[in-house]
Parts: structure tokens; sequence; C-alpha cells
């Protein structure tokens, strides 16, 4: 018997190459009129910010640019973005950048709207006020953000990531445009890339999926490991950054719909600890939780296997985990946590931080304190480090 679910699709999609060159028509079409633009700062010093508000005040939209954060957008930026944005009256918020600069967008309109601190919303559902519209424009492959009701806010004293949701924090509109990812460096497209496979991997397994999430998680992995390699080997190909920018996209909708499992529950505490950045601590975890996890979803691997012309046959866990560090050598990430100087000694306690993460609950195989500490020791002593 099938399990039961509920699916609305709450965002508009328009993918190609120029599409953003309709973000100024596309804010008009939903009445903005004064709005917020979250952008990084890597999105000055490409020339995205100063494109976006010309083609907005094209359309007589009032736009004010907000800056100031970081990579792990944390509550005392999101707090930052508020008064920033309280006293201009805006009607609406457009997030650009990569997931830091959605994930921002989301958590300045939760506040802007509906007061309180961030830490009030960890969980899911706790808007008390209908938030402002939002479009969203991703310039990287990864988080898929655009995508999800999520924003991922990490409490600024512990560095604690918080998974704060509601139906509100959906973008209404989201603009994936390939020729947005060329500009960023090697090192961001290895990494972000990587987290979307994560992604692909871990939804189409956890406990939480339904038969329209597989499709997505399916499609996703098909799309980001037959074109992971080549946006790597050849940057300038929009046909292979359009695949990886939709498969990145269609893990976020699996993401919305079957959640995560062990690997983001173990990376989130190497942030906090080292401040690792997300998609290399991925890297460094994936083929240890596939590996962990092959006793009880390792049909569900051979499947993946299969759908990406792999053979699946033999050993799935051993053989998806062996193509995830072969992908990781191409992005030049680690897959040994020594190589990214975690400290054995501390393994213990980032184990006990693991298994107190949200995600971990939705593990195929029953994920607790103990669990973790395999994983994280089959990561330190794994082989397959990459070459640097």
């Amino acid at each position: 018997m099938l399990e039961a679910f509920d699916f609305q699709s709450r965002t508009r999609v328009r993918f190609g190459t120029g599409a953003f060159d309709e973000v100024g028509r596309l804010a008009r079409s939903f009445e903005f009129k004064r709005t917020l633009l979250v952008a990084d700062r890597g999105m000055v010093t490409a020339g995205y910010v100063a494109r976006a508000l010309s083609l907005l005040t094209e359309e007589g939209i009032e736009v004010f640019a907000f800056h100031e954060f970081d990579v792990n957008p944390d509550t005392e930026m999101i707090e930052a973005g508020r008064r920033f944005s309280a006293p201009l009256g805006v009607d609406s918020i457009i997030g650009l950048g990569g997931g830091s600069s959605l994930d921002c967008a989301k958590g300045i309109n939760l506040l802007l709207t509906c007061g309180g601190r961030m830490e009030d919303y960890k969980g899911y559902g706790r808007a008390g006020k209908p938030m402002l519209p939002m479009i969203g424009i991703p310039t990287t492959a990864g988080t898929g953000s655009e995508a999800q009701s999520y924003a991922l806010i990490a409490d600024a004293k512990t560095h604690t990531k918080m998974a704060c949701g509601d139906r509100g924090a959906a973008f209404r509109a989201a603009i994936l445009d390939p020729s947005l990812t060329v500009s960023q460096p090697a090192s961001v497209t290895a990494a972000a890339g990587f987290d979307a496979l994560a992604h692909s991997v871990e939804t189409f397994v956890t406990t939480r999926r339904n038969p329209l999430s597989e499709l997505f998680s399916r499609e996703a992995w098909r799309l980001l490991e037959g074109n992971y390699e080549r946006v790597l080997s050849a940057p300038l190909d929009l046909r292979a950054r359009g695949a990886m920018q939709l498969g990145a996209y269609f893990a976020g909708l699996a993401i919305e719909n079957s959640m995560l499992g062990a690997t983001h529950a173990c990376a989130n505490p190497l942030t906090a600890r080292y401040g690792t950045t997300h998609g290399v601590a991925i890297a460094a975890l994936l083929p240890s939780v596939v590996r962990w996890n092959a006793t009880h979803v390792g049909e569900r691997y051979a499947e993946l296997l299969r759908a990406s012309s792999l053979a699946g046959d033999d050993d799935p866990g051993e053989e998806l985990a062996h193509r995830l560090e072969e992908l990781a050598r191409a992005g030049r990430l680690d897959t040994r946590l020594d190589g990214l100087g975690v400290r054995e000694g501390d393994l213990p306690a980032l184990a006990f931080s693991a298994a107190a993460e949200w995600t971990g609950r939705f593990n195929p195989r029953p994920f607790d304190s103990a669990g973790a500490l395999q994983i994280y020791e089959s990561a330190y002593g794994a082989s397959g480090a990459s070459e640097k």
C-alpha cells in the first residue's frame, strides 16, 4: 500500500538561459512596488545586483538592497536585516545569490512580518501573520532553498543551525538561469554541487519519502551525477550547468516532501565546531553514511545506480559510495575528516551533537549517538582523499 502524502506546489518556476532578464516583469506581475533585495556581497562584485536594480527600476519598482550577511546566516544577521528594512515599508522581498541569500531573505521576512526573534520560528508553521511575497533567484546549484519553505539559520551564540519553516516562507516564484552560475569559483561549484548530490541520495531513502518525492530524488540524481564532472571540467557548458541547477531544484523539492538523513545530521556539528563549509563536510561524510545505511536500503541505492546506467548489482552500497568518492575527487573535495582538520578526540562530542540534529530522525537506519560515532570513525579513516 502506498504511503499517504500531501503535496502542493507553491512556487512558479521560470527556467532557462536569460530568465534573469524577466525579473522586473515577473515582480510587476506580482504587484511588487517597494522590494527588499537580499543579495550577498559576491553578487555585488559579479554585477548581478546592479543588473537586478536596473531590471526592477525599469518596471517602476523601488528597490532597497541589503548585503550585510555572510555564509551560514545567523540570528544576528537576520535581525540586522529586519532593522534595515523595517522603516522602509517594503511590500516584497527578492533573494539573489546562493542558499545563504535565499535563507536570509526568508528569515528577514519572518521577523519583518511576524515580529519576535528567529528562535521563535524553529520548527514549522509558527508564522502568525501573512508573509510578504518573495522571488528566489539562486546563483548556485546546491541547496535547493528556492524550492523549500524552510530557512536554515544559525544561532549566533552556539552556531547550531535551526530549521525555521512556514508555508508562507515559500517563494512565490523562482528564476533558474544557468548563466548566473558561471561566475562562481570552481570550489563553490564543487561544494554546492556535492551538497545537491547528497540531497538526491538522502531524500531517496528517508523514512518520510513518498511516491512523488521519489520522482524528484531520482531525476535530481540522474541530472546531478551525470553533469557534476562536466561542469567542473567545462565550466562554460551552459547545458551542463542548467542540468545541475534543475537537479538541485528537484532535490530541493524532494527535501520539502521527504526531509534528509544522517549525512546532514553529522555535517552540521562540523560547521558549528570547525566552521567547515557545508558541502565540504557533506563530501567527507556521505560515502560513509551510504555504507552504514546499505544493510537497510541497499536495494534503493541499486535503483539510483541503475538510473545512472551503473550496475548496482553485487554490493550497491559499496558501489554507490565508491562513485560518490570519485565525484568528490573530481571536485577536489576530501573524503577524510582528518584531512579537514577534525581532531579524533572530538568525535564523541560531535556524535553527541549529531544525534540531536532534527534530520537524523528521518534516516532509514535508526540513528543515535552510537551510530553517529560509527559514521565519524569510518569517515575519519576512509580512503579516497582528494589529491590536492
